[in-house]
């Protein structure tokens, strides 16, 4: 994990070391004080009263001067020292968000999208807190602690044997502590996960939440979370007010132990007054930084509690990735071919299981049966949003699984009935079909989805801000706009997952009209609960949970008086309609 850790200081060796040399500096301007100290009570505030007046300026001086580079030493630690750790910072959160990008579907499937939120905001902060704090104070602290110690040594060597036996029971008190407050900050990381992901549900489902008035059930669900959360850093306080607590103990006794050792060294006749003031301010610099460290340790556990979660997501290995010789694709037909396609979710129970299906370049096939019985899984594997456990799925031939995952998703347009906006524009929505679109080409594009005339209704046209996920549009509004999308990718294959099934009779028609424009000249494969925008299709795939069950064009299916005769005679009573 320390490994791991490190290689984000790599880009940032210069900062890193000219950090650690500065540090350095302070150290030894903060141990040189008390020798100074020292060496002018016994050296030179004994002598005549001129040379005490000439030499002192001298010495005011050269004090200045330290106190000048300790000064500089201490703004760079304080600001680029910590410019080192927010770069650190955005670094990890890139390479975090890239990963994320990277996760397929089965990964977003099992983990909430708060908690994902946590990681990338909250845990990261502490991480770069810990990346630049961290080091620096290890570093002072151990310099002081070490340099400190030597000079006492020198001072007196029994009294610091002394000191040295009670610092020893201080650290293995303190690493005791430290075991227990790293379980419990990971805990603490958790729940805060915890309470991210019920904020995230509530404030996105909100219309559902006011249109159910269950405005009081969204409270007492975060009032849980919040609780455990609560919980959860009350153990982490009583955790470190035992190790904050128990470690100024142990720094009384230290004082404790000077105090009555030097009254009998001195009794002794082998410690001098000078000696033990000397050496008591030794004692400071040398509990100074035993103090960082306690206060550091809370810092260090929150820090590696958010590290390990971090490297938890980035350790995690995509399913869906480019094989060695993968190849791109650019130019295709569009003929598709589903061979004995097997595939089940958590690698026990099948969603399908031995499909075969032959689409040939420029068809439209549709795929109808109950809710569950694998028509969306079928249009999943496709783009390769999940691999197929048993089988093959090839275009024009090839393989999917040779082919580069972003060239295969490039030749697929997937038109769903749940339309997700971003914030933003209408232009950038209908843009990122193609980001690097024209003005020409998103207005076309917008034509084509029947939605220019709207567009232009709006106080600023393809300017309209759309608010968070759409919310100014209406359901059909929306759709068109997805249509414009797929319209401006102009891909040689299609999807249509339910494209219209939501929507109200008028705005089907409009965007009937738009997906016929859009299926034109592509091999497409639609998913649909109105058979009535289906009869023209080259065939229809009828699957319930046994697979595959029937298959054939409108009228041949209805002939068979089977399963699709069935439904299409519950949709419409029985009754022919055009």
């Amino acid at each position: 994990m320390l490994k791991k850790f490190l290689k984000y200081y790599k880009p940032y060796k210069f900062l890193f070391f000219t950090d650690m040399f500065c540090a350095l500096m302070v150290s030894i301007i903060d141990l040189s004080f008390p020798l100074i100290l020292s060496y002018l009570s016994k050296y030179f505030f004994t002598k005549s009263r001129d040379v005490i007046i000439h030499g002192i300026f001298y010495i005011g001086i050269a004090l200045v001067i330290l106190y000048i580079i300790k000064y500089f030493c201490q703004y760079f630690i304080a600001s680029w020292g910590h410019i080192m750790g927010a770069r650190m910072e955005n670094k990890m959160r890139s390479d975090l968000f890239e990963h994320l990008q990277k996760l397929s579907f089965s990964y977003y499937d099992e983990n909430n999208t708060g908690q994902m939120m946590s990681k990338i905001i909250s845990d990261l902060f502490d991480i770069s807190e810990l990346a630049h704090h961290g080091p620096e104070n290890v570093f002072i602290s151990a310099i002081k602690i070490i340099g400190s110690f030597i000079i006492l040594l020198f001072i007196n060597v029994k009294m610091t044997f002394i000191l040295l036996v009670i610092t020893m029971i201080m650290v293995v008190f303190s690493i005791f502590k430290n075991k227990k407050m790293g379980a419990i900050f990971l805990d603490n990381r958790r729940k805060m996960a915890n309470i991210n992901s019920a904020v995230q549900d509530s404030l996105v489902g909100i219309r559902t939440v006011k249109s159910f008035a269950n405005e009081r059930l969204e409270e007492k669900k975060f009032d849980k979370s919040n609780r455990e959360y609560l919980d959860s850093r009350v153990n982490s306080y009583k955790i470190m007010g035992e190790f904050i607590a128990g470690n100024a103990f142990f720094e009384g006794i230290l004082y404790v132990s000077i105090i009555v050792s030097g009254a009998i060294f001195i009794v002794n006749g082998s410690l001098r007054v000078t000696d033990l003031a000397i050496y008591a301010l030794y004692i400071n610099i040398f509990i100074n930084p035993i103090d960082i460290l306690i206060n550091f340790a809370e810092q260090f556990q929150k820090g590696y509690a958010g590290f390990r979660r971090f490297m938890e997501v980035v350790e995690t290995c995509p399913e869906i990735v480019d094989r060695k010789d993968a190849k791109e694709l650019k130019h295709i037909t569009g003929d598709i071919e589903y061979k004995d396609v097997s595939f089940s979710y958590d690698g026990k129970q099948d969603v399908l299981k031995d499909i075969n299906i032959k689409i040939e370049a420029g068809e439209n096939i549709a795929l109808v049966g109950p809710s569950g019985a694998g028509k969306t899984t079928i249009c999943s594997l496709l783009p390769r949003f999940y691999d197929v456990t048993k089988g093959s799925i090839t275009i024009d031939g090839e393989d999917i699984r040779n082919i580069k995952v972003h060239s295969l998703r490039n030749l697929i347009g997937i038109v769903q009935q749940d339309v997700y906006m971003f914030s933003g524009t209408v232009k950038d929505n209908i843009k990122y079909g193609k980001p690097d679109a024209s003005d020409e080409e998103i207005i076309r594009a917008a034509k084509e989805a029947n939605i220019h005339d709207y567009i232009m209704t709006l106080d600023d046209g393809y300017d309209t801000y759309i608010g968070e996920r759409g919310t100014r549009l209406s359901g059909g509004q929306k759709q068109r706009l997805s249509i414009s999308r797929v319209f401006l990718k102009n891909p040689p294959i299609l999807i249509l997952d339910e494209a219209t099934s939501a929507l109200d009779n008028e705005s089907e028609r409009f965007i009937q009209n738009s997906l016929e424009k859009l299926s034109k000249n592509r091999t497409t494969i639609v998913i649909a609960h109105r058979l009535s925008t289906i009869r023209n299709a080259d065939e229809i795939i009828v699957i319930d949970n046994d697979g595959i069950r029937e298959r054939g064009n409108h009228s041949e299916l209805l002939n068979k008086n089977g399963l699709y005769a069935e439904y299409y005679n519950m949709q419409f009573e029985g009754i022919e309609t055009i």
